[in-house]
């Protein structure tokens, strides 16, 4: 299954749902349902090459060590390199080339502008590792406690300081929307960095900001799963993003990617029913848009 615009192929992100957790049954269910691609987490060395000799396609795989590549002390970030370069040539040996990672450092407490700096020089030395075996790193902007690399001022930054073709954005525009950044404004400025998509959405609940504003937790009321009192991420479809422009403008500029369904929804979360449809509505969503 592709989408309408532009032709991508689609699937979603393996989160270890239950179901999940059965890689033959897995991989079964995306091929009755015509899926192509399937994320993996930190165990893509050792499951890459099933999900490929089985037809599908590994959109990304989660990078193996995360927070102590951002780590204030030197001798970790050296390990964490070596670890890491050593998983980006075992997976792109089995056909995963494209590896996902949020920006959150050891210690969130310390400056931005430091941790900033461990970041640059981490990945500065694991630049080479992703060149070497002709892969990629997507950056989801996901805009949690510490986060480094999640708006327009801080992937500019990353882009510019690192330099190099093969470092980029995973864009996931639920993201955006959240933070009140214009994720057309942003897919058109960072697009030729865009190495993979997240299908998945946000929508913010006019009522509910005006009843609890956005600075405080309601003291009454509870919460969304997968978001706040006035915002929610959604399945494609159920959010505010302009698929079509999205698709449109990824198109234009001549990627070649998959959009994969980051299952993150209120109301597709509870049963293993619940969750494949969510899956499947926001692909087919993107395959008739």
């Amino acid at each position: 299954m592709k989408t309408a615009t532009g032709g991508f192929p689609l699937g979603w992100r393996r989160r270890n749902f239950a179901w999940e957790q059965d890689l033959d049954g897995m991989i079964a269910w995306a091929l009755e349902n015509d899926l192509e691609v399937i994320d993996l987490g930190r165990d893509a060395d050792s499951i890459t090459k099933t999900v490929v000799e089985a037809g599908l396609r590994v959109g990304s795989a989660d990078l193996t060590v995360w927070t102590e590549m951002i780590s204030p002390d030197a001798g970790v970030r050296r390990e964490a390199v070596a670890r890491n370069a050593e998983y980006i040539s075992a997976c792109a040996a089995a056909g995963a080339k494209t590896f996902f990672i949020c920006m959150i450092p050891e210690d969130p407490s310390r400056g931005r502008a430091a941790n900033f700096g461990y970041m640059v020089e981490s990945y500065g030395e694991l630049r080479s590792a992703f060149e070497a075996n002709d892969a990629y790193l997507v950056i989801e902007g996901w805009p949690g406690p510490g986060s480094l690399v999640c708006t327009p001022e801080t992937y500019r930054a990353f882009i510019e300081q690192i330099g190099s073709p093969n470092m980029g954005v995973n864009y996931d525009p639920s993201h955006l929307v959240r933070m009140g950044i214009d994720p057309i404004r942003f897919l058109k400025e960072f697009v030729g960095h865009v190495f993979h998509v997240h299908g998945k959405d946000c929508m913010i609940i006019d009522e509910n900001l005006y009843q609890y504003g956005n600075l405080q937790e309601a003291t009454f009321a509870a919460s969304y799963k997968y978001g706040g009192m006035n915002w929610r991420y959604t399945i494609p479809g159920h959010g505010l993003s302009d698929w079509k422009i999205i698709l449109s403008t990824l198109k234009d500029s001549g990627y070649s990617g998959c959009v994969s369904i980051e299952l993150e929804d209120h109301y597709y979360d509870d049963t293993e029913y619940e969750q494949k449809q969510g899956v499947l509505q926001g692909v087919k969503f993107l395959a008739g848009s």
